[in-house]
């Protein structure tokens, strides 16, 4: 008779992201996993191939947050609302997960699935886009707000914004420029 699974796939992705966000990329090894699921290192390959297996899962738990809470975010049928909406949603995910976020953008062909966990995260934003841009310019609209938005998240991550002034106005200021510089006239 096999012996008793000790430990689970989502306990090992729950104890990788933990260990992502208290102790950064770097600080997760299968050995580190191992110990925060209580089994040896050896157990982890039942449940998971390797290290990017686990960054691949966490991601695709990443995605799959992100994706429900910009679904909930866009809840007015009105573009401009709902891509404000959206994007303070997305950065309020982004500071309260600041590594895995930053692992989001990983192209990585070892971890895999970049694409899948993109379009699944971009499906509402484009269809948001569409209604404020236009048909042919939504996926270029969505690129250039995401583009504004993770770029003014990474250098807040970063505590780059150093000259005094209020950074949410600073946000909420830079979010009316780019989503009006979007929309049809």
């Amino acid at each position: 008779m096999p012996a008793q699974a000790v430990t689970s796939e989502a306990a090992i992705v729950a104890s990788a992201r933990r260990l992502l966000e208290e102790r950064g990329a770097a600080a997760l090894t299968m050995r580190a996993i191992a110990a925060e699921v209580g089994v040896k290192s050896p157990s982890l390959y039942k449940r998971v191939r390797d290290r990017y297996h686990v960054i691949g899962l966490v991601l695709d738990q990443v995605a799959d947050e992100l994706t429900d809470l910009l679904d909930a975010a866009a809840s007015t049928g009105n573009p401009m609302t709902d891509l404000r909406a959206m994007t303070s949603a997305y950065r309020r995910f982004a500071l309260a997960n600041p590594a895995t976020y930053g692992l989001m953008f990983n192209s990585d062909p070892l971890i895999g699935g970049a694409e899948v966990r993109s379009r699944r995260t971009s499906t509402t934003l484009l269809d948001r886009m569409e209604l404020l841009a236009g048909a042919d310019d939504a996926l270029p609209s969505a690129r250039m707000l995401v583009a504004w938005a993770h770029g003014f998240i990474t250098m807040e991550l970063a505590g780059a914004f150093r000259l005094g002034g209020d950074v949410d106005a600073a946000w909420d200021f830079g979010l009316s420029r780019v989503l009006s510089a979007l929309a049809i006239d």
